[in-house]
């Protein structure tokens, strides 16, 4: 590569966004401040605003899947919040989070889908837990709002590991415009061991061992083909179904690899608690962004 071609190729990498896999917790996240957790994502959330300063966020939530072979893009620019829980405080389903979407990003996504051989639909939906949970703690309407338009768009319906790597490979152009793509989930995440957990002290095993190999998996890797690999791997491990007993919860973390490709990834916060681990990830780094 000449001098020249070297320069180029450096200032084009220096325009690239960071790539992020938040994992959210539950609705309670919103109001429990004091948490950890809370301050982790109001963090993750002001480096975004104050630093990155991006011109739109894409979402991908563990709680929208659509079809086996196809995804769902959400092109409305104002909806409802869509309040996917249960056995809550009545409060907790009168939370707003004020959002705006963008009919044109949301096409320019199901374009670049279709380019890569994904089918891929427009819908209007509203924003489920998986996002406006962490984005409440993240960018709280008073104190960091986000200000930019903001595209959910779903899973597939199946837990291919490598097709959601693609998904993620194929809005991977959008960094270059200064979109923040962003993957909530949860690095560990087994519902049906609440009980169990609230018994033990501490997190639970497979919560320590499943997180840490996960961080092996995203962060020791040399380019982004090494980690599609291991991610698709890590899901064959022993305790990967105790950690996951559905998938869904990991997915977005492949989405977020395939988006980042070769970039570096760093886990900026984790804490396994009981039946779950709140890891949380950046791809790029921040300091190239322009």
């Amino acid at each position: 590569m000449s001098a020249e071609a070297s320069t180029a190729a450096d200032a084009s990498a220096k325009k690239l966004t960071p790539v992020y896999f938040v994992s959210h917790g539950g609705p309670n996240v919103m109001f429990e401040t004091e948490h950890p957790a809370f301050g982790k994502l109001q963090a993750i959330g002001k480096e975004i605003t104050q630093k990155v300063k991006p011109k739109a966020v894409v979402v991908f939530s563990a709680h929208w899947q659509a079809g086996r072979s196809s995804v769902e893009v959400n092109t409305a620019e104002f909806t409802d919040l869509i309040y996917d829980y249960y056995g809550f405080p009545s409060h907790y389903y009168k939370v707003k989070y004020p959002n705006v979407g963008s009919k044109e990003l949301g096409e320019k996504i199901i374009s670049l889908l279709k380019d890569a051989g994904i089918s891929a639909e427009a819908t209007k939906r509203g924003l489920d837990h998986g996002v406006f949970a962490p984005f409440t703690c993240m960018f709280h309407p008073e104190d960091n709002p986000l200000g930019v338009p903001l595209v959910q768009v779903s899973l597939f319906g199946n837990e291919d590991p490598n097709k959601h790597y693609e998904l993620g490979k194929a809005v991977s152009k959008l960094r270059a415009e200064g979109i923040v793509v962003i993957g909530s989930g949860m690095a560990v995440h087994n519902l049906r061991d609440l009980r169990l957990a609230m018994m033990s002290p501490g997190a639970l095993e497979y919560s320590k061992t499943f997180d840490a190999a996960l961080k092996d998996t995203v962060v020791n890797v040399g380019s982004g083909e090494e980690r599609k690999t291991k991610l698709a791997e890590v899901m064959k491990r022993s305790d990967a179904r105790k950690a996951h007993p559905t998938f869904e919860h990991l997915l977005p973390i492949h989405i977020a690899s395939g988006a980042a490709g070769d970039d570096k990834a760093t886990q900026l916060w984790t804490m396994p608690e009981g039946s779950m681990s709140w890891a949380q990830y950046r791809f790029g780094e921040v300091s190239l962004v322009a």
